[in-house]
């Protein structure tokens, strides 16, 4: 099982490339964000890998950051979001905007990826809503593959998706919600416990 590859790219395709490790090019498909993000052909590269084998193919997905790939294989855990569908997503959003749409429940955003229509949308949103906090840290400080901020990327961290469920227990949209304790853990830091950030997020709201 490859998990990583540290090579020189050789090759940049519109959905794949080619990395060269000691001689040997292995063809990677990855988004178009990550290939963006690759250096120029022949400097050196690493990209994290996840592996798929079939009766049919083995293939290989490379990711620049490992939120990316974290997000690609919780997407493909859905049924009907096969590594294209998976793939499309991560390339129109960054992981940080993709759950931040799960969260908050947002269809559209999630169709903006080709091939991810509303049914497929609100499936992605209902099955992954409470298993977004799985992604981790990485993304709870909105962080995009290739390590850039993502605006407005919600926090996703434990904590904070059970502030998200208290604040529409109480009564409040879920995008208003998400949008409340990503204010809240800005102002208090990633490590913020539910305890802290129900009441900031409140606060928030209240301004």
């Amino acid at each position: 099982m490859i998990a990583r590859l540290r090579g020189r790219l050789d090759e940049r395709g519109k959905d794949n490339c080619i990395v060269d490790v000691n001689g040997v090019g292995y063809l990677v498909r990855a988004s178009a964000r990550t290939l963006a993000a690759l250096p120029a052909a022949g400097e050196a590269c690493v990209l994290h890998i996840e592996t798929s084998i079939r009766e049919d193919a083995f293939e290989l997905f490379g990711f620049v950051a490992p939120e990316e790939r974290d997000c690609y294989r919780l997407l493909t855990t859905v049924q009907g979001v096969g590594p294209k569908a998976a793939l499309a997503l991560l390339s129109a959003l960054a992981p940080g905007e993709i759950a931040t749409a799960i969260l908050s429940e947002d269809r559209a955003t999630l169709t903006r990826a080709d091939g991810v229509g509303p049914k497929l949308a609100q499936r992605i949103a209902s099955e992954l809503k409470d298993k977004v906090a799985s992604l981790g840290l990485a993304l709870a400080t909105g962080k995009a593959a290739g390590g850039d901020a993502v605006p407005g990327a919600a926090p996703v961290g434990e904590a904070a998706a059970d502030a998200v469920s208290a604040l529409v227990n109480l009564g409040y949209r879920r995008a208003e919600a998400v949008a409340a304790v990503n204010k809240a853990a800005k102002k208090i830091g990633a490590q913020a416990r539910v305890e802290a950030l129900i009441p900031a997020g409140l606060k928030e709201l209240g301004a």
